[in-house]
């Protein structure tokens, strides 16, 4: 009798054993509730680090966006603050690879550079140091250098802009309609840092999407040659209002723009997050990469042992593109609206930012552009980039590679 209970007692411990299980592997079918991130941590080892090279502090609105979402995905992957170790103010030199190399003395597994001239030195860095992992923002070089520990990633946020450009559409269309501008005069201004790809992807995409809205409407755009410089950049704005520039965009990192704007009650689009606070009369909408989706996952592929892609591409769909809210009491009348519907075109492949059919170059339609692509130093085009009637921005690598001055857009 005692044999027969001890036996049926095993058998019952064994369905529930096998109910536990059918119910773990239930629960595995959504992949990102079952992933539990704050058990990354402890699965891969307490005293894993992270690395993060930032060129400015937190007074840039560049530099503030990386370190919000350092410091938000080190916390969703359960890691202690210890183990995440931020380095501000970090030039584009040998202080790159100095603090690169300090931060695997400390131990880090993991390494992210936040500026585009950081690049060779964590190149120099990730060659000296195969067991760590390498990560870069802006990058341009990480498919040609195949190195397995040294990544690229960047995020196609000429589709925010483009986004942001239909609120300044919108904009636009309510000035004139209120009869504060005549449709010709319907002017943009654009602070750009320096004349690369990446700033005239940013304004040529901000101005596609305002243009879609309001056909009439035209781009100056003034360079600071610095990615962080409050008093030319307000100074720049300034010049560009002078200039009867009847709304202001940037894609420089301080708030010099948005308090010129401010101040002389022009209407500003902002970028890498929201100037409401300072700005609450003229600011309408800021677009941002959010990089929260890519520290949680090359962190976490990281701690691992997994493969980081070589050059990682963020999208709308993958929560990479943000837009803040937007300023009601700046913002034309159904601004939000026409973003969401926008935004739905871009999600389905219906939209394409760089359609050929929304442009033109010295007055005619582009039907073929190779761009330097593949980055060897020697500045020369081979890639094909025109395919299915646009630009295929950020699909052959991430960092962006539109360099094209189109029509309706000065360079000052």
């Amino acid at each position: 009798m005692k044999n027969s209970k001890k036996i049926v007692a095993i058998v019952l411990a064994v369905i529930l054993a096998v109910a536990g299980i059918f119910v773990a592997c239930s629960k595995g079918g959504d992949a990102k509730k079952d992933d539990n991130a704050a058990t990354t941590a402890a699965n891969a080892g307490a005293d894993f680090k992270v690395g993060f090279i930032c060129l400015h502090d937190e007074n840039s609105t560049y530099d503030k966006n990386f370190i919000d979402a350092a410091k938000d995905a080190c916390k969703n992957l359960g890691l202690k603050d210890e183990q995440v170790i931020i380095k501000t103010g970090i030039g584009e030199d040998e202080a790159c690879l100095n603090t690169a190399l300090d931060l695997v003395d400390q131990g880090c597994g993991y390494i992210f550079a936040d500026s585009f001239g950081h690049e060779s030195y964590m190149i120099e860095a990730a060659k000296k140091n195969p067991e760590v992992q390498f990560c870069h923002a802006t990058g341009t070089k990480a498919h040609t250098e195949k190195l397995d520990n040294y990544h690229n990633a960047f995020a196609s946020i000429y589709e925010g802009r483009y986004l942001a450009g239909i609120a300044a559409g919108m904009k636009l269309n309510e000035m004139i309609e209120a009869g504060k501008i005549k449709a010709e005069e319907a002017k943009i201004g654009y602070v750009g840092a320096f004349p690369y790809a990446e700033v005239k992807s940013g304004y040529t995409s901000f101005f596609l999407g305002a243009r879609s809205i309001c056909p009439s409407a035209t781009m100056e755009v003034k360079f600071t040659n610095s990615w962080y410089d409050e008093a030319l950049e307000k100074e720049a704005a300034n010049t560009l209002i002078n200039n009867k520039c009847v709304l202001i965009s940037q894609h420089a990192d301080s708030m010099g723009a948005p308090t010129a704007c401010e101040a002389a009650g022009v209407p500003d689009v902002s970028y890498n997050g929201s100037t409401v606070d300072a700005c609450p009369n003229t600011f309408i909408v800021s677009s941002r990469i959010n990089w929260v989706p890519y520290f949680e996952y090359s962190i976490k592929a990281a701690m691992n042992g997994e493969k980081i892609e070589t050059d990682w591409t963020g999208t709308i769909q993958t929560g990479s593109v943000v837009l803040t809210e937007v300023n009601e009491k700046a913002a034309a009348k159904g601004t939000q609206e026409k973003i969401d519907e926008v935004k739905a075109e871009l999600e389905a492949g219906k939209l394409h930012v760089f359609s050929t059919d929304a442009f033109t170059v010295k007055e005619k339609k582009l039907d073929s552009y190779q761009a330097d692509v593949d980055d060897m130093g020697d500045f020369k085009p081979e890639t094909e980039v025109i395919k299915d009637g646009y630009f295929a921005e950020s699909e052959f690598r991430s960092a962006p590679y539109f360099d094209i001055d189109i029509d309706g857009i000065t360079i000052l």
